[in-house]
């Protein structure tokens, strides 16, 4: 198709941002602010994580969530999963895509789901068997957290983040992305780490998952899409962050990178006016919540064509 998008923004607002912030947003608003990036042109949509409600309750009405985000046609839901519990309960609900939370530095795997990286590999092929069993149909993911540093263990050694996701995939993993969770990686890194990924996992490398905490969210976008990456995750806003990794703040804004990539002439499927507008249910289902977006405050460009 001469029109069909160049790229998959992967919109991670929903759960990754709401889980990041005190206030729990009214299941009302989350639903129409689902449907208004539905309809700016999102294609896949992470709408919750399926954990125990004392721990986030930010999450707990994810079951009528996912109901409400299947009505929409041709988008992909996709919620989290910590373990083989949570999966049971994501794969009764629906949902489209599972991801899973696995770590390449071994302190932040201990604060973020209390088990060591290899304990999670084995969380990782429980929850394969479950899918191949009962929902064969629905894919996995998982998105490395901590990739390019970590606040609580510093360097992350590059080679180990490699062999991890090279284990990911053998525990039956579809695809490993990296995440920049602390927001630590520069543009070199990013093209570094990224080259060695798709060479070792080849169509199962995934997504670049990228942070705006020390301004380099977009370059580093900007080097990961120059090294073949097609899809990315990013955040309405910027909400959102990492609540066991101390100083992660800010997603990349969707907003942002949607400009960028229309403006380089690459193909999004996304509509900025329509995105722009769905920051609206977004602040008021969490009024005094700050919001972020150069482009929202600039406004687009006199003449702007996109892609």
């Amino acid at each position: 198709m001469q029109n069909a998008p160049e790229v998959l923004i992967s919109e991670v607002g929903p759960r990754d941002g709401l889980q990041s912030v005190k206030a729990t947003m009214p299941t009302v608003d989350k639903l129409r602010w689902i449907d208004a990036l539905v309809a700016a042109g999102l294609r896949e949509i992470e709408v919750g994580s399926f954990v125990p409600a004392k721990l986030l309750p930010q999450m707990a009405d994810v079951v009528d969530v996912v109901r409400h985000a299947l009505r929409h046609q041709g988008i992909t839901v996709m919620a989290l999963v910590p373990n083989r519990r949570g999966a049971e309960a994501a794969l009764a609900s629906g949902v489209h895509k599972i991801t899973l939370p696995v770590s390449a530095s071994e302190a932040h795997s201990l604060a973020n789901v209390r088990k060591t990286r290899e304990q999670m590999v084995d969380e990782l092929r429980e929850v394969h068997a479950l899918r191949r069993d009962t929902a064969p149909g629905v894919a996995m993911e998982v998105g490395l957290s901590t990739a390019f540093g970590c606040t609580l263990q510093g360097v992350v050694d590059e080679d180990e983040v490699i062999r991890l996701a090279v284990a990911c995939v053998k525990a039956g993993v579809d695809e490993v992305g990296l995440s920049d969770t602390t927001g630590m990686a520069n543009p070199a890194q990013v093209r570094r780490l990224f080259t060695r990924l798709r060479a070792e996992l080849g169509e199962r490398a995934g997504a670049a998952h990228m942070h705006n905490t020390r301004g380099l969210g977009l370059a580093n976008c900007l080097a990961a899409f120059d090294v073949g990456v097609r899809t990315f995750d990013a955040s309405l806003g910027g909400l959102g962050g990492c609540p066991y990794a101390p100083g992660a703040s800010g997603n990349v804004v969707t907003e942002d990178l949607v400009f960028m990539f229309e403006a380089m002439g690459v193909r999004t499927g996304i509509d900025l006016s329509t995105l722009i507008a769905a920051r609206d249910p977004l602040r008021a289902g969490l009024p005094g919540e700050p919001v972020y977006g150069m482009t929202p405050e600039a406004g687009l460009p006199k003449g702007w064509r996109a892609a």
